[in-house]
């Protein structure tokens, strides 16, 4: 009878329901008595019949202070992370979704098998749920495994809207079960977060502590590295694009869990990454981690003693709590810049060794060895670079030169399988995609084979990500036949690691376990590598492909997988229309602006661009008539791959009181002036080695200037340099120090207007 009513509590376990964001209360049974014979545990059947599940989801504004501030955030129910949703294999979801913001909203089923019209992506499988509409998803449950949920509609994902989906199988192992949503909290909304990604503004580095001036590369012997980045066009090396205020796992920054687990107990964390871009490192301070799934599917289990979870994957792991304690399992951002925790156990508190910060300019250094000029990756000789076996992070990582391994590029590969618990002595054991093995045979059905290869490519300079060098919104959807089998090899030749995820779809990652392979929804591609996939195509409609830190996705990083001979979806009663709407996403424009209020005039610039285009004014005012003003306005397009090279067409109005007749001529010998000059002008732009940018201009009066610029050249942690030198024989040369993130103090000199000094606003 014991017996009976442990396993039935341990039911009740594998299913908490969160509370408020600030209440996160989780229902535990005591799992103290539950049998447990090492990895052999028992199993507990569900003899309930298969039936509908309902639930019930109310998504309304709310404010939160995650942040240590007031912010606005959506929360389901009331709570964030939203419900946790579970379901038996064999049941059937229905889920009402009313809508009480006063924007759309959409839910994506993240790694379910499901109805195409039921997959949640707005204007490709549905319209968006409108203010005050109800929107009902039903789906059967044809699967078991640790999933999530959230919304698909603009960058709602990253204010709150991602919760857990739990599928249960007919028998689960009698065992204790928390689901763990791993999430990151920024005080900036998610569209100023966009809008500053895309101009290349360095205020997150800042606040990180990442930013790789010169003055910081001398003081670490790293001069010679810093000036080859440049050289090779370069920006500061980083791992993460978002500074986060707060890390968090259900909700909490110290999250508990509420039982009361003994030395010996294990149990099974459920782990879902709904952070919109954060990588996490997971390490236990209590030994070991048993990893047991991935992406809902079962995979033989593995012991390591840590491992890194991609944006949106999820991990089942076992934990054994080696004493009665609380034990820290430690959350750590790949950029290591802060941390979350969840406590198992009670009593004394046995904290994790904490991760130490990145050596950035170690990475800078490889990455240099890796890209040649041209802004390719080039593969080192003798390396294998697939499945995450080797990775290129690894020379930054501190931690191992306490363990004893060799961080040198050359004997890397020694060290991808170390790191990670200063309390462990020797090697340490890191989780990577080969030593995934499914536990049954994944060999797909007969049929006929297509490959495809795809690069992954874009440019951190203006935060374009594309595959093949193209957006969503500028490749037609990729055809493919019911019943065929899709063999895709991607190769990453952008700096950056990327979590290409595949809507509605599990693919098997080829990584040497041979008809073993495992199945994933999630693949973590890390730079230079090239890995395969493969899938049957089972299904129909559109089904989304994409990469899945929420910035990437937005600027265009994906494709749509699209079934020949598909019957209309009925939610998309417009195709036409859903797919401009579709495709307005990664061309949208973003707005920058910046103005020096100097002693000696006013200098301002203001910019939209998107992943094309480019449409610039500057401006000179100065406070007298010899002074004069002037304006510039270009209208561009980025041409080529690296957007190194942008025709534009220009104009150019200037007036300045000069004497009567006084001209000035340029190094070419060519007259003008800059009394009441309106100028029409063609040119290239350029950007060299250095960051130069290098711009060649013709007039319509045949005039022709040359110019060199260069902004933001990094000095120190917050100074700013820049230069300009043109054929007109003008020339510019500034300092700012930036003090917050839309002001700094300036000065310059301008062979027009002199030395001026005053304060610029950004923004």
């Amino acid at each position: 009878m014991k017996f009976i009513l442990v396993c039935c509590l341990s039911i009740l376990l594998s299913s908490f329901a969160f509370g408020q964001h600030q209440h996160n209360e989780v229902k535990a049974a005591d799992p103290k008595k539950a049998p447990q014979k090492g990895n052999d545990l028992e199993t507990l059947s569900n003899n309930k019949p298969p039936r509908v599940v309902r639930y019930d989801l109310y998504i309304a504004d709310t404010t939160v202070t995650f942040g240590g501030k007031a912010k606005r955030a959506i929360a389901v129910n009331g709570q964030i992370p939203m419900p946790t949703l579970t379901f038996t294999e064999g049941d059937t979801a229905e889920i009402h979704v009313h809508n009480r913001l006063k924007e759309s909203t959409s839910l994506h089923w993240h790694g379910l098998f499901l109805p195409n019209r039921y997959d949640g992506v707005p204007y490709l499988t549905q319209m968006p749920i409108e203010t005050n509409k109800t929107h009902v998803y039903r789906f059967p449950i044809i699967q078991n495994g640790t999933h999530w949920y959230h919304s698909h509609s603009g960058l709602q994902e990253q204010i709150g809207m991602y919760g857990a989906m739990i599928l249960n199988k007919r028998k689960e192992p009698a065992i204790p079960t928390v689901p763990v949503v791993l999430s990151e909290w920024t005080n900036m909304m998610p569209h100023e977060v966009d809008r500053r990604l895309h101009n290349a503004n360095d205020w997150f580095a800042i606040k990180k502590g990442t930013t790789q001036s010169y003055a910081e590369a001398i003081k670490s012997g790293h001069f010679k590295t810093k000036l080859t980045n440049e050289l090779k066009r370069m920006t500061a090396m980083d791992v993460s694009d978002v500074y986060y205020e707060a890390f968090l796992v259900n909700g909490k920054n110290q999250y508990q869990v509420p039982n009361h687990l003994k030395a010996g107990d294990k149990v099974r964390l459920r782990i879902a990454n709904g952070g919109a871009s954060t990588y996490f490192w997971l390490t236990y301070a209590g030994g070991k981690i048993t990893v047991v799934a991935n992406d809902g599917n079962d995979v033989t289990p593995v012991e390591v003693d840590r491992l890194i979870i991609a944006v949106s994957e999820t991990y089942d792991v076992m934990v054994t709590i080696p004493e009665n304690k609380s034990y820290e399992f430690l959350v750590t951002p790949e950029d290591r810049t802060k941390s979350a925790s969840l406590w198992l156990g009670s009593g004394q508190k046995v904290p994790a060794q904490k991760l130490p910060k990145l050596k950035y300019f170690e990475g800078m250094k490889m990455m240099n060895e890796m890209m040649d000029m041209n802004g390719n990756l080039v593969q080192m000789e003798g390396m294998k670079m697939q499945n995450q076996v080797m990775d290129m992070n690894t020379v930054m990582y501190a931690e191992l030169d306490d363990a004893g391994a060799d961080t040198v590029v050359a004997d890397a590969h020694k060290g991808h399988n170390m790191g990670g618990n200063h309390n462990m002595k020797g090697p340490i054991k890191t989780l990577n995609y080969d030593m995934l093995r499914s536990p049954e045979k994944t060999v797909l059905p007969k049929a006929p084979t297509r490959e495809m290869e795809f690069q992954l490519t874009g440019n951190m300079n203006r935060y374009v990500w594309t595959l093949d060098n193209k957006t969503i919104s500028e490749e037609d959807k990729i055809l493919i036949k019911k019943g065929e089998n899709l063999r895709i090899i991607l190769y990453n030749n952008s700096m950056m690691r990327h979590p290409m995820h595949l809507h509605g779809h599990d693919f098997r990652v080829i990584n040497g376990q041979g008809d073993y392979a495992p199945l994933k929804n999630v693949l973590d591609i890390m730079p230079m590598e090239r890995d395969t996939i493969e899938f049957s195509a089972s299904e129909s409609g559109d089904w989304f492909f994409h990469c899945h830190i929420l910035y990437h996705m937005m600027s265009g990083m994906g494709k749509i997988f699209s079934y020949e001979n598909s019957p209309l979806n009925p939610e998309i009663p417009n195709p036409k229309l859903a797919q401009r709407k579709l495709f307005a996403d990664d061309r949208m424009f973003h707005f920058m602006a910046e103005n020096d209020f100097a002693s000696n005039g006013n200098d301002g610039m203001a910019m939209l661009a998107n992943t094309r285009w480019s449409i610039g004014t500057e401006w000179r005012l100065g406070y007298n008539k010899m002074h004069g003003f002037e304006t510039e306005t270009h209208i561009g397009r980025y041409i080529d791959r690296m957007q190194w090279l942008m025709p534009f067409v220009g104009f150019d109005w200037r007036y300045r009181k000069m004497e009567v007749g006084e001209q000035e001529s340029n190094i070419f010998g060519q007259k003008s002036t800059k009394d009441k000059r309106s100028m029409f002008s063609l040119g290239l732009a350029y950007t060299l080695p250095m960051l130069v940018v290098a711009q060649a201009e013709v007039y319509h009066d045949g005039n022709v200037r040359l110019q060199l610029m260069r902004e933001d050249i990094p000095i120190s942690k917050r100074l700013r340099a820049s230069f300009m030198v043109n054929s007109d024989k003008e020339f510019m040369g500034g300092l700012k120090f930036i003090t917050t993130k839309y002001m700094g103090i300036s000065a310059h000199y301008d062979s027009d207007m002199g030395f001026g000094a005053g304060l610029t606003l950004n923004y």
